[in-house]
């Protein structure tokens, strides 16, 4: 039936798109402080491998825990990109180094950890396995609300996705309205606009800065953590480009939380086009390699996107004044 497509459609839509909100949510909160952090990718990449490790050994404790096999990799997770969001700030807020220089170096330098402990983990613990596999852990992070099927097509829809699907819209959500209703959003907003008036206001800029670039850097790093738990283990070069579409995303929701939502799932969309066509049975010949062709679609896309709102005036729609550049107090 048509609305069974749909309904498969959208439910691969939504779970495509997740490693790209929390990758986006992330960098939205980074953003608004005035820093412009292009280590997104690599701190995807290192969130993920460090839940994988961390799922990956205690998958072989004996009586281990389920609580704890959902647990513990979440921690590690968030532990692992906040190392990294420490970096950037000490790099860039504390010594104020170029920002755009050392969010490249921390790209390089996330992807390689996660390329290095996805190819050594398995010798390391000397497992008869060829991979980095965790498929008892990604079976438990995939389980959905058994209620779900009960409920028809509406069920379907709304509630058969796997508790990281929920988090991220939540943690999106909560997100844009910290930034939209509260003092600490308006707070983290002036910093972003025009640091130095901020601190003449009594605001402690560099706190604020240090503080929105850690969670953010912890909220991408789940996106990591989600791609790997969608694929069962580690999969090398394949996060980089996931974070590189949440950077643009990031200009695609003019800065706003809420809307990467429905941009995340566009890109989801567009990412898995070249498996869903075959899917829909639709009696279309393609040529041979055209599934190289619908790869390239989200990216292809993400520019045309890019050059539409670059081209906006409207200043709701423009990022923070301060963006990418470092703020010296003594120059106020």
């Amino acid at each position: 039936m048509i609305i069974d497509k749909i309904l498969y459609i959208l439910a691969n839509a939504v779970n495509n798109g997740m490693p790209v909100l929390f990758g986006s949510t992330g960098e939205i909160m980074t953003e608004k402080s005035g820093h412009l952090n292009l280590g997104i990718p690599g701190i995807m990449a290192v969130g993920g491998i460090s839940g994988v490790v961390t799922a990956f050994f205690y998958q072989q404790v004996e009586g281990r825990s389920k609580f704890l096999m959902i647990l513990l990799p979440l921690l590690a997770t968030l532990l692992g990109s906040l190392v990294m969001g420490l970096i950037y700030c000490f790099l860039t807020v504390t010594l104020r180094a170029n920002q755009n220089v050392t969010g490249l170096a921390l790209t390089t330098f996330g992807i390689g950890i996660g390329n290095f402990f996805g190819a050594s983990i398995i010798k390391l613990s000397h497992s008869s396995l060829t991979s980095v596999r965790i498929d008892e852990t990604s079976k438990l992070f995939k389980a959905t609300l058994p209620f779900a099927k009960k409920l028809g097509a509406f069920g379907q829809l709304f509630f058969s996705y796997r508790f990281l699907v929920y988090l991220g819209i939540i943690i999106a959500v909560v997100c844009a309205y910290i930034l939209k209703r509260t003092r600490v959003g308006l707070h983290l907003r002036a910093v972003g606009e025009n640091p130095a008036t901020a601190d003449a206001a009594g605001i402690n800029v560099n706190r604020y800065k240090y503080v929105s670039t850690c969670v953010g850097s912890m909220i991408a790093g789940l996106g990591g953590l989600f791609y790997c738990i969608d694929k069962n283990g580690w999969s090398n070069d394949n996060i980089g480009p996931l974070g590189w579409l949440a950077i643009a995303l990031v200009i695609f929701a003019m800065w706003r939380p809420n809307l990467a939502i429905f941009g995340s799932i566009l890109f989801g969309l567009l990412l898995n086009l070249y498996d869903l066509i075959p899917a829909l049975d639709l009696n279309i010949k393609f040529p041979h390699g055209y599934d190289k062709l619908f790869k390239m679609v989200p990216y292809i896309v993400t520019v045309i996107v890019l050059i539409i709102t670059s081209a906006r005036k409207k200043r709701e729609n423009q990022p923070p004044a301060s963006l990418g550049l470092n703020y010296f107090r003594e120059d106020r």
